[in-house]
C-alpha cells in the first residue's frame, strides 16, 4: 500500500503564534489508511532492533505507540506529565521550543537491558525525545532506535539526539506562513 502522508497532514498557519505553520497530524491519524501507514513504516523500520518496549510520551505519543508497539509484539511503556501516573517514577525535566516541560516514567516500566524504541509523533528541538532516552537509559534500558511521523529540519532537534538512530516518515524544512 502506498499512502501519500505529507498529504494527509493538515497546515494551520499562525498556530500557536503569528508567523508560525503548525503541521496537524490529527487528519492523518483519522484515516485508517493513514493510520495503518504511520504504524506499518515506524514498526517496519524497527523490526530489525529486536524492540522489547515503545516508549510513547503523553499525549499524541500513545495514539501510534500502543499499535507499532502491537506490531512489533513488544511491550508498550508512557512518559506522563508530573502527577499522573500512580506508581513510583523517575522524573525529567527538559526544555521545548516555547518553554520547559516534564515528564514521568514509572520506576520499573523498562528494565535493565530492554531495548526501547522512543517514539513520538513530532521531532522539533529534540526536548522530549531527548528527555524519553534519558529516562530508558537512567532505568537500565537500551535505545533500540527514535521514531517519529514527522521531523522539523529546519530545528536542531536531530543534532540534540546524535548518537541516536533516528526515522522520520516525512520532513519539513520550514515552518514559516507562506506570504
Amino acid at each position: 500500500m502506498s499512502y501519500d502522508i505529507d498529504a494527509a497532514i493538515r497546515r494551520i498557519p499562525h498556530h500557536p503564534k503569528p508567523g508560525i505553520l503548525f503541521y496537524d497530524l490529527m487528519p492523518l491519524f483519522e484515516d485508517p489508511q493513514g493510520l495503518a501507514a504511520c504504524v506499518d513504516g515506524i514498526a517496519g523500520w524497527a523490526r530489525d532492533r529486536d524492540v522489547d518496549v515503545v516508549l510513547g510520551a503523553e499525549a499524541r505519543g500513545f495514539i501510534l505507540g500502543g499499535a507499532i508497539a502491537r506490531s512489533l509484539d513488544a511491550g508498550f511503556a508512557c512518559a506522563r506529565k508530573p502527577g499522573k501516573l500512580p506508581f513510583d517514577v523517575i522524573t525529567r525535566e527538559y526544555d521545548l521550543e516555547y518553554g520547559t516541560d516534564t515528564l514521568e516514567i514509572h520506576r520499573d516500566a523498562i528494565r535493565p537491558g530492554q531495548r526501547v524504541l522512543v517514539h513520538d509523533d513530532l521531532l522539533a528541538t529534540g526536548g522530549t525525545a531527548a528527555a524519553k532516552c534519558e529516562l530508558v537509559e537512567e532505568l537500565g534500558g537500551v535505545v533500540a532506535g527514535v521514531a517519529f511521523v514527522v521531523e522539523l529540519t529546519f530545528l536542531p532537534g536531530r543534532e540534540r539526539l546524535g548518537g541516536y538512530d533516528i526515522l522520520s516518515l516525512v520532513s519539513y524544512d520550514s515552518e514559516a506562513v507562506e506570504a
